[in-house]
């Protein structure tokens, strides 16, 4: 139960909504303290306060703490102009996907349990984007080389044969209409 003098409401969130929140820092998708406790319905300082009294659970492929550099680029995004006092004085913690179940885990609420699963789904689906991606991507570098290689061999059969190319012009072509 949280005993907070401001009550943290439960949050449902969607997936594209989850996917703004995951950051790329030190090349790792991350999340930040502050919008897991969020949506885990918990204050940042009890989420700082439950990885502290099990730091040993967090090693620093799980969670890291952003530097001033790092920070700023998080609020530059997330801020167009930012008003001084309004924002942390401490460095925020950046967790990733294996220190946000860690994380469920030690704070061992439902509504953290459903969230981190819920997170992972889109960490999930995010990989597979990637992958499906870059699969495209290899699949145009094919094509493009196997026309590279056609206009090659008919540039080279026509110059032996001493044709010239007539260049074909793209688009469409209207047809002229007369008036009467």
């Amino acid at each position: 139960m949280n005993k907070s003098k401001t009550p943290v409401k439960a949050v449902s969130i969607a997936d594209d909504v989850l996917a703004n929140k995951i950051y790329e820092f030190r090349v790792q998708k991350v999340m930040l303290d502050s919008d897991l406790a969020e949506l885990y319905g918990v204050e940042t300082r009890r989420l700082k306060e439950q990885e502290r009294r099990n730091i040993i659970r967090f090693p620093q492929h799980f969670m890291f703490e952003l530097n001033k550099e790092e920070y700023d680029s998080v609020l530059r995004s997330q801020n167009a102009t930012l008003e001084q006092g309004h924002y942390s004085k401490y460095l925020p913690f950046a967790f990733t996907e294996h220190g946000i179940l860690m994380l469920s885990n030690v704070l061992k609420t439902e509504q953290a349990i459903k969230m981190s699963i819920r997170i992972i789904d889109v960490f999930v689906k995010l990989r597979d984007l990637l992958h499906v991606n870059t699969k495209i991507q290899l699949e145009i570098a094919e094509i493009k080389h196997t026309v590279e290689r056609i206009a090659r061999k008919v540039l080279t059969g026509s110059l032996l044969n001493g044709t010239k190319i007539k260049k074909q012009s793209l688009g469409y072509t209207f047809p002229v209409e007369t008036h009467p």
